[in-house]
C-alpha cells in the first residue's frame, strides 16, 4: 500500500498542474461568483414545489409569482456565468501581461455577456428565446469566454486599440482603448453564428448540448459515477483539491441535469438524472470528500485512543456541515495509507447505492440545489423532495459508510492505542499565553482563503478570538479562492488554507503586485492554528514582521 501510495504522489506535481490551469480555474472561479445567484433562486424553487409533496398546490398566479425571482436569477444563470468566467480568466491572464498593458476584467465580462448571447440566444418576436439562457447554456457561456478573453489578449498585447491624446482623462482613454477587442469579438462571434445556422440549422447553444447528449449518458452511469467521484477523491488523498480538478469538468452536466430533473418532476415524471450538485455534496461527500462524517463519529465515540477521541470531538460539528478538513489533516486521512482504500471506495459505493435507489426502486433524484453546507443525511431528504425512500436511503448510506470505515478505523485506533501507550499517555496541548507586539498587528487586516468559504473561516474566528484575548485591534474575514482579487487590496496579509495551498505561487504575483504579504498553510499545522488562537496570533505575527 505504501508503494501504491508513493507511485500517487509521484505524480502530483502533474496534478497540481492541472488544478492551476487557467481555463479549468476560470469556471470553478466563474461558478464560483455565480453561487449567491443559484443559492438565491433555489429558494423560490423550494418554497413553490416542496408544498406539493404534502398535497398542497398554489393557485398559478401565486406560483407565477413566487418562481419569478428564480426565473429572473437562475434562468440567466449561462448569460452571467458567460461574464463571471469571462472576468475570472482576465484575471489570470493578467498575471502574465506587463503591468502598463492590462486587460480590463469589466470589459470581458461585458463582451462575454453580449458574446454569448450572440451566439446561444435565438430571436423571437419582441426579444430573446430563454432556452438556453439558463444551465443549458453553461458550456457554450465556457466556450464564449475563453474566446472573448483570448482576442482580447491578442489585441491588448500588439497594441491594437484606440490612442488617445496624453491629455485624455485614463477613465476615457480605457473606453476607446476597449472598443477594438470589444469590436473584433462580438463581430467575430456574429459572423460565426450567421455561418453555423446557415450550416447546422439551428444555434450554437442547442447543438451544444446534442453533442455532448452521449457524455451526460456515460457520466451517469456506473463506470462514469465511479471515475468521477473515484478521482475526486484520490486526487484529495495526496493533497490536492480533488473538486478543482473534477469539478469544471462535470459543473454544466450538474446544472444541466438538474434543471432536467426539476422539470420532470413538475410533469409528473421520473426525476432520474444522478450527477448533480446534490449527488456530490450530499452523497458522494457526506460530510466532505471521502464520506468522512460516520469516520468523525467512530474517531469521538468509539476511539480508544485518546488523541483520535479529541480529534473527532473536535471535528464533529464541521464535518456535520461539510467542512472536513480538520479530520482529514487532524488524524490525518489524507496520505495515511490505512484508509487509502475506504477514502476511495466509500463515495463510489454511496454514488452506486445512490443510482440503484434511482433506478430501480424510483426515488426521484436531487431537484432542488441547496447551501453545500446543509447536514448531509438533511440534504439528501429535502433534495430529493422529502419522501420516505430518501430517508430511507440517508439512514443506509450512513450504515455503508460505517461498514466500509469500521475494520480500518479499528486497526488505526489500535496503533494509536500503541503509540500513546510507548509515549506514557496522550497529552493535550493547552493554549499558550504568547506574546505578540500590539504595533506589528494591531490595526492589520488578515484575508483566509479556502476553495469554499468554510475551511477558511475556521483559522479566521481562531485569529478573531486570539486577538481578543490579548487586546490587540486586528480585522479577520474569511473568503474563497476566486472570488478575492477585488478584496486583495483591503487586507496587510492573505493566508492560504491547505485545499488551495496549490495557488501559492499565482497569489504571490497578485499580492506582489500591491504590495502586501501571503503565505500558504499546509496540513496539520493549519488544523493545530484553528485549535489554538494564541498560536494562530503568533503565526500571523510572524508573517507580518517578516520572521517567516
Amino acid at each position: 500500500m505504501d508503494a501504491l501510495i508513493g507511485k500517487i504522489e509521484k505524480a502530483k506535481p502533474f496534478f497540481e498542474k492541472v488544478s492551476r490551469n487557467k481555463y479549468l480555474k476560470a469556471i470553478r472561479d466563474g461558478f464560483m461568483s455565480a453561487m449567491p445567484v443559484v443559492l438565491f433562486s433555489s429558494i423560490f424553487m423550494l418554497l413553490a414545489y416542496v408544498p406539493n409533496i404534502f398535497g398542497f398546490y398554489w393557485p398559478s398566479d401565486i406560483e407565477a409569482m413566487i418562481l419569478k425571482p428564480y426565473n429572473y436569477s437562475m434562468g440567466l444563470l449561462a448569460v452571467l456565468v458567460a461574464g463571471t468566467t469571462a472576468k475570472n480568466l482576465c484575471d489570470s491572464l493578467n498575471r502574465d501581461m506587463p503591468v502598463n498593458r492590462q486587460i480590463n476584467n469589466i470589459s470581458t465580462l461585458m463582451a462575454g455577456i453580449v458574446g454569448f448571447l450572440v451566439v446561444g440566444v435565438d430571436s423571437i418576436k419582441g426579444g430573446f428565446s430563454s432556452g438556453y439562457m439558463g444551465s443549458k447554456g453553461l458550456l457554450t457561456a465556457f466556450l464564449v469566454a475563453f474566446f472573448v478573453c483570448n482576442v482580447y489578449k491578442f489585441c491588448v498585447k500588439r497594441n491594437i486599440t484606440i490612442h488617445m491624446p496624453e491629455e485624455v482623462p485614463p477613465n476615457i482613454s480605457q473606453t476607446f482603448a476597449d472598443v477594438i477587442p470589444f469590436g473584433v469579438s462580438i463581430l467575430l462571434l456574429a459572423l460565426f453564428d450567421i455561418a453555423f445556422r446557415h450550416f447546422v440549422g439551428m444555434c450554437f447553444a442547442e447543438s451544444v448540448i446534442e453533442f455532448f447528449k452521449p457524455l451526460f449518458t456515460a457520466a451517469d452511469g456506473y463506470l462514469g459515477l465511479a471515475i468521477i467521484y473515484g478521482a475526486m477523491s484520490l486526487f484529495w488523498f495526496v493533497g490536492i483539491q480533488g473538486p478543482s480538478i473534477v469539478e469544471p469538468a462535470v459543473s454544466a452536466i450538474y446544472y444541466v441535469n438538474i434543471a432536467n430533473n426539476l422539470e420532470l418532476f413538475q410533469a409528473g415524471k421520473h426525476a432520474a438524472n444522478i450527477l448533480t450538485p446534490g449527488c456530490q455534496q450530499f452523497v458522494a461527500t457526506l460530510g466532505g470528500t471521502g464520506a468522512t462524517l460516520v469516520v468523525t463519529l467512530m474517531f469521538a465515540f468509539m476511539a480508544k485512543s485518546k488523541e483520535l477521541r479529541a480529534v473527532g470531538k473536535a471535528s464533529s460539528v464541521p464535518v456535520l456541515f461539510g467542512v472536513n478538513e480538520p479530520i482529514l489533516f487532524g488524524a490525518p486521512l489524507i496520505l495515511n495509507p490505512i484508509f487509502f482504500i475506504p477514502f476511495i471506495v466509500a463515495p463510489i459505493l454511496n454514488v452506486w447505492m445512490f443510482k440503484a435507489f434511482v433506478d430501480i426502486l424510483g426515488m426521484n433524484s436531487f431537484m432542488y440545489i441547496l447551501p453545500w453546507t446543509t447536514p448531509a443525511p438533511l440534504g439528501i431528504v429535502l433534495g430529493c423532495g422529502i419522501t420516505l425512500l430518501s430517508i430511507l436511503f440517508a439512514v443506509l448510506v450512513l450504515v455503508v459508510d460505517f461498514v466500509v470505515y469500521y475494520p480500518f478505523f479499528k486497526v488505526y485506533d489500535k496503533q494509536k492505542c500503541e503509540e500513546e501507550d510507548e509515549k506514557g499517555g496522550y497529552v493535550k496541548e493547552e493554549d499558550e499565553d504568547v506574546e505578540v507586539s500590539s504595533d506589528v498587528v494591531n490595526e492589520k487586516r488578515v484575508l483566509v482563503l479556502c476553495a469554499g468559504g468554510g475551511t477558511s473561516g475556521l483559522l479566521a474566528n481562531a485569529l478573531a478570538k486570539g486577538a481578543d484575548e490579548q487586546g490587540i485591534s486586528i480585522i479577520t474575514a474569511a473568503g474563497s479562492y476566486g472570488a478575492h482579487y477585488d478584496m486583495l487590496k483591503d487586507y496587510d496579509l492573505v493566508v492560504l488554507a491547505p485545499q488551495v495551498a496549490n495557488y501559492y505561487e499565482d497569489l504571490k504575483k497578485d499580492t506582489d503586485r500591491i504590495g502586501i504579504k501571503c503565505v500558504a498553510c499546509e496540513g496539520k499545522k493549519y488544523i493545530e492554528l484553528t485549535r489554538n488562537p494564541q498560536k494562530a496570533l503568533q503565526f500571523v505575527f510572524s508573517i507580518l514582521d517578516g520572521e517567516e
